[in-house]
This record gives C-alpha cells, structure tokens and sequence, in this order.
C-alpha cells in the first residue's frame, strides 16, 4: 500500500476493514445492556472519524497497520463511552473479561474501563505485552498480523500473550476479592 496516505488508497483501506471492525464492535458490544447508547456502527463510524482526520498527512501501511491504529482508536471510544456513563465508585460496577482468544462469549458484558486500567497498569510493566493484547483483544489480529505489525517473532507474541493474559486475570482476581 502507498505510504502517502493517498485519497484512493486510504478509502480503499477503509472499505476493506469496514466489514472486520464492524463485526469487533459487534462482538465488544454484545455483552452490553439492552439500552446501551452506542451500536456497532456507531462505534465504528467514531472509529473511522478518529483516523481520518483530512490533511493530517497519515498514511498507513497496510491492513494490519490500519488494524492496530483502528483498535486502539476503538478502545479509546469504549472507554470515553464508558467514563461517561459510569458515576460509580471506582470498581463498583466491575465485570470479568475473558481474554482467551480475542472474542467474547455471548453473555459476557465488559467493564472497559476497568479493563483500560489494567491495560494501563500492565503498559507500566510491559508495555509490549499491553500492546499484544490491545491488537489482539480490540484489533482482533492474529499471532502472526500481531508480530508483523510489532515486528516481533510469532513465538514472542505467543508469550507475551499467554503472560498478559495470565497477569490480567490475577489483577481483576485481586479486584473483587
């Protein structure tokens, strides 16, 4: 893809991960409660007005780049959703999250903003390991898309995963005990 954030290229993109996102957002919002404010679409669209920005001169460098910008971009809108609607004590209204393979079960709600603590928490100590699993978790990649898009090796992705994952749990244990 041209690095030059070209019209064509980054409309092209777009119509391409529009499909991938959509269904992300479908799947983190699943869980929600039934008079949840913010659908699929509308997470996505705030996603795309994020990253398109006109004359900012980014251009991406493929899929799986724009992929890693889209899901951070995602959390990002999540977790401003979820600040918005949460005047609940710190912790109040906390869910566990199940990060075994980057999707969600059908009945799990998420607690986004308890999450984006831990990823914070966890970006401190790591912060390769808090972006393996922002691509993972939010981006939806795979092993392999994450290790290009880090450029790091598969095995390492692998690692770092089964690592977050395990130290996210214990931190959301340590939370409701």
């Amino acid at each position: 893809m041209d690095n030059n954030g070209g019209d064509g290229d980054t409309a092209a993109l777009f119509r391409v991960a529009y499909e991938t996102l959509h269904g992300m957002a479908a799947g983190y919002l699943r869980g929600e409660r039934i008079d949840h404010t913010l659908q699929p679409t509308a997470l996505v669209h705030e996603a795309f007005l994020k990253l398109e920005r006109p004359g900012d001169g980014r251009g991406w460098e493929g899929q799986t780049h724009f992929r890693a910008v889209a899901a951070r971009a995602m959390r990002q809108i999540l977790v401003d959703h979820a600040r918005h609607r949460n005047s609940q004590k710190r912790g109040g209204a906390w869910q566990r999250v199940a990060l075994s393979s980057g999707d969600l079960g059908e009945e799990e709600a998420i607690d986004f903003l308890a999450l984006d603590e831990a990823l914070e928490r966890l970006a401190d100590l790591s912060a390769r390991k808090a972006e393996v699993v922002e691509l993972r978790f939010f981006g939806g990649m795979t092993n392999e898309e994450t290790a290009e898009t880090l450029g790091i090796s598969k095995a390492t992705v692998k690692r770092d995963w089964a690592m977050a994952q395990a130290w996210l749990h214990r931190e959301a244990s340590q939370g409701i005990d």
